[in-house]
């Protein structure tokens, strides 16, 4: 067996290294071949086993060639990165341990401290030891943190539960991420009582808004407790106006949570940073290492100002993981919801150290700096439109060809997206804002260079 885990082994990490460079030659995307796809959907269970170097042919044959697109440098969709080099390299390794993590004395949960802190030295937030965790995605993250406001807010929830209880008001932006909601909705809070507080023209929270909102919850006897920023929203990039929301917070004694899952490392951007003044206020802030940062999918973060807050909602010890000498942090799972946990600091820590601070904030700097070059060419272009500020690396806009009234570009707008897709060169998405489609482009491939949002702009009119 170990033979042939061997020779599988490096047959595995060449299929890796040769798909990986293959990948910029091909295309960005492409459907899924008829015979492909019966077989990624309708294989029957095997009765017999078969050997590991067949199965890595297979892969070879029926899943490599058909990637998402990410790890294309014309991809733009979404705010999907492509893996680190350092991430796949040592993601064998992780599996080759397979350790649960936890809690207890092993690498797994030691380096885990040790990728925590470095993540919130990046990201400029205050981190006491033990106040934060790696999760599967910000998605979680923010479940951990809300969970943590809701045991701050109601002390006993654990054991009434929110019966009978004055309703808890969550204010969200409308351009806030659909994850705070499933929180919400997840944690019985109910999605009734959040409160989407409107934006400003740069689609930033109206902290003005938010103030009136506040109080006419208290007014009608509905207990505000929860506000939750982002630092780099999924539609335009913006950064809310953090300063603002967490002095809002103060004055009203609410949980003020920063969702950065995108966007948090975008402080490392000179010309970026002022915009992220406050998020060092947070009680809570999500990020997402599988996103900027091209960590392998999926390992989010969630970071607080107190280690007291999650541990409070989520400890819960049974006998036979009881540990005496699990120190005065106490184990992982008593922080959050999992109790098998796997080992995601090894790729978090591989691909810090190989890029150090320096290179992590270099890729920031190149990534933004291609954003706002992309965003002067749309401006400098008679058919397209511009429709929010370039602030981290993400770039809203709209394709509008002379001769076609506003339904038509609308609708035209709405169906570009998948034609380019399908033409295979580039890969962008849309959305709404403000009622109206838009095309949005999310630059996070460290190779990607100028002449690439020459091309994408050229699908786009080529696709319309």
């Amino acid at each position: 067996m170990t033979d042939d885990l061997r020779e599988a082994a490096r047959r595995a990490a060449d299929t890796a290294a040769d798909h990986l460079a293959a990948v910029p030659r091909g295309p960005v995307w492409r459907p899924v071949a008829g015979p492909d796809l019966d077989w990624l959907t309708r294989q029957p269970l095997p009765a017999a086993g078969r050997p590991l170097a067949e199965l890595l042919g297979d892969a070879d044959r029926h899943v490599l060639p058909y990637p998402m697109g990410n790890g294309h440098p014309r991809f733009f969709g979404w705010v999907n990165s492509p893996p680190s080099a350092a991430g796949v390299v040592v993601a064998p390794l992780a599996a080759a341990m397979n350790p649960s993590c936890a809690g207890g004395e092993h690498a797994g949960v030691l380096l885990e401290r040790t990728a925590v802190r470095w993540l919130a030295e990046l990201a400029g937030f205050p981190h006491p030891p033990g106040a934060g965790l790696l999760t599967s995605g910000a998605s979680m993250a923010t479940v951990v943190a809300l969970a943590a406001a809701r045991q701050r807010a109601v002390p006993d929830v654990r054991e009434t539960g929110l019966y009978g209880r004055p309703p808890l008001a969550v204010y969200l932006s409308e351009e806030g991420h659909s994850c705070l909601r499933k929180a919400v909705e997840l944690l019985g809070l109910g999605s009734g009582h959040i409160r989407t507080v409107p934006v400003d023209d740069a689609f930033r929270m109206d902290t003005a808004a938010l103030r009136r909102l506040v109080a006419a919850d208290r007014e009608a006897g509905v207990r505000p407790f929860f506000v939750a920023a982002s630092a780099g929203t999924v539609n335009t990039g913006a950064v809310d106006p953090l300063e603002d929301v967490a002095e809002v917070a103060r004055g009203h004694g609410l949980w003020f949570h920063v969702d950065g899952a995108y966007g948090a490392l975008g402080v490392l951007a000179d010309e970026c940073r002022p915009a992220y003044a406050g998020l060092e206020l947070a009680d809570s802030l999500a990020l997402d290492p599988h996103k900027w940062l091209g960590v392998p999918v999926g390992c989010g973060c969630v970071l607080f100002r107190d280690p007291s807050g999650p541990r409070a909602a989520f400890s819960l010890v049974p006998p036979y993981l009881r540990d005496d000498d699990a120190g005065e942090l106490g184990w992982f799972s008593e922080y959050g919801p999992e109790q098998t946990r796997p080992f995601r600091a090894l790729r978090v820590w591989a691909t810090i150290a190989h890029l150090g601070h320096d290179g992590v904030a270099g890729l920031v700097r190149h990534t933004t700096r291609l954003a706002r070059v992309l965003g002067a060419m749309i401006e400098g272009s008679a058919d397209f439109d511009l429709l929010a500020p370039v602030v981290t690396s993400v770039v809203a806009f709209r394709y509008r060809p002379a001769g076609l009234d506003a339904a038509a570009v609308e609708t035209l707008n709405e169906v570009i997206p998948a034609a380019v897709q399908r033409r295979g060169r580039a890969f962008l998405t849309g959305t709404r804002l403000r009622g109206q489609q838009a095309l949005r482009a999310c630059v996070l491939h460290p190779d990607t260079a100028e002449a690439d949002l020459a091309v994408l702009l050229e699908e786009i009119r080529a696709a319309a």
